[in-house]
């Protein structure tokens, strides 16, 4: 319940802060990308079950000549790997959280192509609401491998509190300021889980 007040409550504070920074992104992903601005994809989240993610959108929609979509390393700009690097493209996901499909904390909500992959140790990163940031994106992000993030998500469902939730959300701010662990490449960037080794 206290989770779900700190949810409610900093999400309506960081709706009125960053709506003049969410008016400007808007503009700019127009201008470079088109529209629509918004990227819109179906994620499991609580006990896997799909909901639709929002975020602002990062590539453009490229095709082959036969009308197949391009790879995602070709489809994404300079522009729209910035937008990833700041986290800005994260903004429209707290209308996610207000609606309560995330929390502001929690392991980040993955593709649904990716549950079968799961191992039932893994799986456990669904017990608990998916966050727009987590205990593995302030431990690492991209710089480490699928195994570690999910080993750190399943530390967090385990030992969840509030006071580690602001921990977390303070550690996020602190690492985005200092832009650590966002310098990565496009292949670290879209690199997908494709199941753990047994």
């Amino acid at each position: 319940m206290l989770k779900r007040i700190l949810d409610v409550f900093v999400v309506l504070v960081a709706f009125f802060v960053f709506l003049p920074v969410m008016l400007i992104v808007s503009i700019k992903v127009a201008k470079h990308l088109g529209k629509p601005v918004l990227f819109k994809q179906n994620r499991p989240g609580l006990n896997g079950e799909v909901f639709e993610m929002i975020k602002f959108r990062t590539m453009k929609d490229k095709y082959d000549q036969s009308g197949v979509l391009l790879p995602d390393s070709e489809r994404l700009t300079p522009f729209g790997l910035k937008l990833r690097s700041s986290s800005l493209d994260e903004l429209p996901g707290l209308w996610n959280v207000l609606k309560g499909d995330m929390s502001l904390v929690g392991p980040r909500p993955l593709l649904v192509e990716y549950l079968p992959l799961y191992s039932s140790e893994q799986a456990k990163r669904h017990n608990v609401r998916p966050g727009i940031t987590g205990w593995a994106q302030v431990n690492g992000r991209n710089a480490i491998s699928w195994e570690e993030k999910f080993k750190l998500d399943v530390w967090y469902v385990q030992n969840q509190s509030l006071w580690l939730d602001i921990k977390i959300l303070f550690l996020t701010a602190y690492k985005i300021f200092k832009k650590e662990n966002i310098e990565h490449s496009v292949a670290e960037e879209l690199a997908r889980f494709k199941g753990s080794h047994k």
